[in-house]
């Protein structure tokens, strides 16, 4: 069964077989990034995410790119604050620090809120946001066309969307300086090197790849669980000390222990069959062991 969401005009979103596929959709700009698809991308997570029957997202584009960055159709005046499209586009995301908010920040921090895993399926070029936007994302495939670029020295900007957060936990600071400070474009085989990627594949084999991997979380793996360990893992690289993790850990032991999931994920084992969780994340995630992350500051003025 395939569900397809109303109304949704720059982006795609399907459901089929427990595996919400959102796809980037303006493929006659190289999918470039919009403040309508930073919207609609937020809307497509908040779906997936209240879906007890969608275990695990693939993020993806189309046609022959990922994301070739924002839209530049505005010129000079694309980023400036004062222009009065651009500040209507941000009138909606709110301020934080006393500035308007970054879109292409709303977009990774609702993404990096979720409670479902996320897989980006890179295919073609990804460059500026649509490299940013992959950073939140649990699992990063690329196919052998696609080309990477942290372009923003480029253009007087620096990088975005959280991405000086993201980037060098991801790939380590060197790497990630030499990439923000060259602003250079590069290939596959360097993001896989410099590990951005986990994986590089044939163009061909890239999206079945990334929906075999969501399906195999689907299929075996507890709602729960996979929820809670996304946040954890995340949730644990900014902490100072091991002992953060195992007091979390242990909490998260202690209370899913307890749990109808842990007896049938054991009992499955034993009888050597599949598991049938009954879990869900909406009814049944233990709040107590990780508040939800990240928390917003307390001068965010929207969520």
């Amino acid at each position: 069964m395939s569900t397809a969401a109303p109304d949704f005009t720059e982006i795609a979103y399907d459901v089929d077989d427990r595996i919400a596929t959102i796809t980037l959709d303006r493929p006659d700009r190289l999918n470039a990034f919009t403040p309508t698809m930073a919207r609609e991308l937020i809307a497509a997570y908040d779906l997936a995410d209240a879906d007890e029957d969608v275990r695990a997202i693939v993020l993806t584009g189309r046609g022959r790119g990922f994301c070739a960055g924002a839209d530049l159709g505005r010129g000079g005046s694309s980023f400036d604050p004062n222009d009065p499209q651009r500040a209507a586009d941000r009138a909606e995301t709110g301020t934080i620090g006393g500035v308007l908010r970054d879109g292409g920040g709303t977009v990774t921090m609702r993404m990096a809120s979720l409670r479902t895993p996320v897989i980006a399926a890179v295919n073609g070029p990804a460059v500026g946001i649509g490299a940013t936007m992959t950073l939140p994302a649990d699992i990063r495939l690329a196919g052998e066309s696609a080309r990477f670029g942290f372009v923003f020295a480029r253009r007087g900007l620096v990088p975005e969307a959280a991405s000086s957060w993201f980037l060098p936990r991801i790939v380590g600071i060197s790497q990630a300086m030499e990439w923000a400070a060259t602003g250079r474009v590069f290939d596959a085989a360097e993001a896989l090197s410099g590990k951005l990627v986990s994986r590089v594949l044939p163009d061909g084999d890239l999206l079945g790849t990334a929906q075999a991997i969501a399906r195999e979380i689907a299929e075996n793996t507890s709602a729960v669980s996979v929820a809670l360990t996304r946040q954890l893992l995340w949730g644990m690289l900014g902490s100072p000390s091991p002992w953060d993790a195992h007091r979390a850990d242990s909490a998260a032991i202690h209370h899913l222990g307890q749990s109808d999931d842990v007896a049938e994920g054991v009992t499955a084992f034993l009888e050597k069959r599949s598991p049938a969780f009954p879990d869900t994340v909406t009814g049944d995630y233990p709040e107590q062991v990780l508040p939800h992350w990240p928390q917003p500051p307390e001068d965010l003025s929207s969520p």
